[in-house]
């Protein structure tokens, strides 16, 4: 029953957000039969005992699920990335959860990733953060309900993801005053490891981030495909 009510919701979820019915990702999905022995228990968690998620795809959080059944076609980087996932959430981390969201949520926005951008929103609910602020995150720099070591977070972000980790001292030195290093090597690992996640999700068209590409050409109508409007009205 709750695999059946999970691919209902997943299905008008996605067709609320899209206006269609879901694409595929580009690889193969790997169904319950032919899932390793480390990726059944994250299967009967996500989707429920004996659901196989190829036939019956949907998450209790309303998506599809199909990372999952795409990264398990490889155990072995399915089994390393479950593992960043408990690297990240052990309660031996030193740095603040509250920044480590920010640091992933900003990540899948700066990247453009639906998916992770809409995942870790939820994170931050989870952690404290306010709605004011998640609200917040995409123009982040021009808010004023951040603290000074959110800013420099966010900036730091920014930086690893929008500039492939070229950080001007300012910003170092911004964090420097609130983290320790331990605090901030952990801080630039997860924010990394999540910018990965997105770039993956966007390339493969998992989850969210099963888009066509937006920027094609628009056909003009009758004899007007070669139009050189810059050439017309330039009088060239």
């Amino acid at each position: 029953m709750r695999a059946n009510t999970a691919d209902t919701d997943r299905k008008e979820t996605r067709a609320a957000y899209f206006g269609k019915a879901a694409a595929m990702p580009r690889l193969k999905q790997i169904p319950r039969a032919e899932a390793a022995a480390s990726v059944l228990p994250l299967y009967d968690l996500l989707f429920g005992a004996d659901v196989d998620p190829v036939a019956q795809p949907g998450t209790a959080t309303g998506t599809p699920g199909d990372w999952w059944t795409v990264f398990a076609s490889v155990p072995e980087v399915f089994d390393h990335c479950v593992m960043g996932f408990a690297l990240y959430r052990n309660p031996s981390r030193r740095l603040d959860p509250k920044l480590r969201e920010l640091g992933q949520t900003r990540a899948g926005f700066a990247r453009g990733s639906q998916f992770v951008f809409s995942q870790h929103c939820k994170s931050c609910r989870s952690v404290g953060i306010s709605e004011a602020q998640i609200a917040a995150i995409p123009h982040w720099s021009a808010a004023d309900c951040w603290s000074s070591v959110e800013r420099a977070v966010l900036a730091y972000t920014d930086c690893l993801v929008l500039d492939g980790g070229r950080t001007p001292d300012g910003v170092f030195e911004a964090l420097r005053a609130h983290l320790s290093d331990e605090e901030i090597l952990e801080l630039t690992y997860i924010t990394a490891m999540y910018d990965m996640h997105a770039v993956m999700c966007r390339a493969l068209r998992v989850e969210y981030d099963d888009k066509d590409e937006p920027c094609v050409e628009i056909a003009a109508p009758g004899e007007s495909q070669a139009f050189d409007i810059g050439r017309d009205t330039s009088g060239q």
